[in-house]
């Protein structure tokens, strides 16, 4: 005989999202087409049509809400010239989703340094980790609309500032 399950009050069940090992999920959504969207600690999920698509918080470039149209967009770190991954939903109701995901990519930014090449234009150097600590720093750079990467005065002055913001914080 079995023990009847206890019921949690005013909590509804979340959507069923198979996650990793020793991970388990945090906040979800599911839109009125299926999609799940959900987060654990350490990565974010979309599922879509039984294919299921892990993100780690620090490879994801941006996220953001659009409240006018419960819309939901969240894009991946991309290599220069390749098209970012982009994941979008409709969610009538976000829930603690839309939180989540801004405490875990804030928590996965060890460093941001924006660095002019001229009056106006400029890139960033971003240094991510996972927001557990584990896994080394990822060091990348993100160009201004306008910069070319292939600039020879461009690319001295990406790895001057990449060189002086690994002294500044000591990591490699």
């Amino acid at each position: 005989m079995s023990t009847p399950a206890r019921k949690r009050w005013g909590r509804r069940p979340g959507p069923s999202v198979a996650v990793g090992p020793g991970e388990r999920v945090l906040a979800a959504a599911t839109t009125g087409d299926g999609v799940v969207l959900a987060g654990t600690r350490d990565a974010f999920y979309v599922v879509r049509d039984g294919d299921t698509r892990r993100v780690p918080w620090e490879q994801v470039e941006a996220a953001g809400w659009d409240r006018d149209t419960d819309t939901f967009r969240l894009s991946e770190v991309g290599a220069w010239g390749e098209q970012r991954p982009v994941h979008t939903a409709t969610l009538d109701e976000p829930g603690r989703l839309l939180e989540l995901v801004h405490e875990r990519v804030t928590a996965s930014v060890v460093l941001q340094r924006h660095v002019r090449l001229g009056r106006r234009l400029g890139l960033r150097v971003i240094a991510r980790r996972a927001p557990s600590g584990a896994g080394g720093v990822q060091w990348v750079y993100e160009y201004d609309e306008g910069v070319d990467p292939d600039d020879p005065e461009v690319r001295a002055a990406a790895r001057e500032a990449l060189e002086l913001a690994q002294r500044d914080v000591g990591l490699p």
